[in-house]
């Protein structure tokens, strides 16, 4: 437990550390958003990654923690950096500069719903990639979360799956 624990802390650190520190303002709007679709295709194929580790795992709670904490982190990350990219190809595109951890806190907050309103897309780009996230939430919080817990619980004792 202590080193699963260590592992999805590291993951959420190196996927933070990697975000702080690539050089994101350097690309067009449109590496941006092709970046951003292979990357949500990435993270599709990560829930794939997963959900296998997870059928042949002999602590499927344990990799199913892992791999929610490391697509959610995977997918947060991804808006963030097309959120602080945008923000630098064209200045503007949101009601204030977004820094980095700006574009991440709006990400959190669309994410969660909570959506404070002290950031907003002004832009028609803007609005549509943040309808897109809205979108993928609803994707990611109710078909991505169902399999993995889906695939967790077939290999608990009981469901007819191998104990675990």
């Amino acid at each position: 437990m202590v080193l699963s624990t260590a592992e999805v802390v590291a993951t959420i650190a190196g996927l933070l550390a990697l975000y702080y520190l690539l050089p994101l303002d350097h690309e067009a709007t449109w590496a941006a958003i092709t970046t951003l679709a292979i990357g949500l295709v990435a993270l599709v194929g990560l829930v794939i990654f997963h959900v296998r580790a997870i059928l042949a795992s002999p602590h499927p709670s344990v990799r199913g923690v892992e791999a929610l904490a490391s697509s959610i982190s995977w997918f947060l990350v991804l808006f963030a950096s097309t959120y602080f990219v945008l923000e630098r190809l064209s200045p503007g595109n949101f009601s204030e500069h977004l820094t980095r951890s700006d574009s991440l806190y709006f990400t959190v907050t669309v994410f969660s719903t909570v959506g404070f309103g002290d950031i907003t897309p002004k832009t028609d780009l803007a609005r549509l990639l943040v309808t897109g996230q809205i979108i993928a939430d609803v994707v990611v919080i109710g078909i991505a979360i169902k399999i993995i817990v889906g695939a967790v619980r077939s290999r608990r004792p009981g469901s007819g799956g191998t104990p675990g």
